[in-house]
């Protein structure tokens, strides 16, 4: 059985992913800051039929959380398959670049972007225990520098000092780690999974947490034959989904 952790998992998007990997027959272990109301969504997603899923105390932005659940997960699992760097906060509104302040910045990029690093470093021995590791670094349409550049992109005025540039860097990051992984069989990709209806944004986005879930494991549980270093997006009306960077 194979064994996913997902950051960020206990609402929206992630629990919608932990719920179809459930499925799916994989061992979740679903990530989440505050392990009591953790423990509250798989007691009643096991009460509604689900297996295999286990709350994890997780904090992004605490190396001893990090490593308190790394042991946990090798403790009973010996190593891990894939995870899932979900976890992420769209910070201040509006963000504005002339007044958006250092503090604020730095708290989103703290969990988007270093948090990230964090995890994946502590998790990568783990990782390199299976056949098929695969990483997934969730970000976002307003992370392409590509698609900002173009006037006519319909997200264009959509500017954000920084939910975007944390997105931006998180890809850059992705492109760096895939390459260093390459060889050791891994699969790592930037994964965005559209702008999907969720608290997140006040649900005005015009997608679903199924379908954006459904992209996300799409893009993951991947064969041996398929891409590393790409950058998904559900928003993209191509049968590839690859976004520009």
């Amino acid at each position: 059985m194979k064994t996913v952790l997902i950051t960020g998992a206990n609402r929206s998007i992630g629990l919608e992913t932990a719920k179809q990997l459930s499925e799916k027959g994989l061992f979740v272990y679903l990530g989440t800051r505050d392990l009591e109301k953790g423990e509250a969504v798989v007691k009643e997603l096991t009460e509604n039929g689900y297996k295999n899923i286990k709350a994890i105390q997780i904090d992004v932005t605490s190396i001893d959380s990090i490593l308190s659940a790394k042991t946990i997960v090798e403790k009973e699992q010996s190593k891990l398959d894939i995870l899932i760097n979900n976890a992420g906060i769209l910070g201040t509104n509006p963000q504005h670049t002339l007044d958006t302040s250092i503090e604020d910045i730095q708290k989103v990029f703290d969990i988007n972007f270093f948090g990230v690093i964090s995890v994946t470093q502590a998790f990568l021995e783990l990782l390199k225990k299976s056949d098929s590791p695969r990483i997934s670094n969730i970000t976002s349409g307003l992370g392409s520098l590509t698609l900002h550049s173009d006037p006519n992109w319909k997200y264009y005025p959509f500017k954000t000092a920084s939910y975007g540039t944390s997105k931006a860097a998180l890809n850059a990051y992705t492109i760096v780690l895939s390459y260093e992984l390459k060889d050791l069989g891994f699969k790592v990709n930037a994964i965005d999974p559209g702008y999907t209806a969720t608290d997140f944004n006040h649900f005005s986005g015009p997608g679903t947490v199924e379908s954006a879930a459904s992209f996300i494991i799409k893009h993951t549980l991947t064969g041996e034959n398929d891409p590393t270093g790409k950058y998904f997006s559900n928003d993209i009306e191509d049968e590839t989904g690859i976004s520009p960077w």
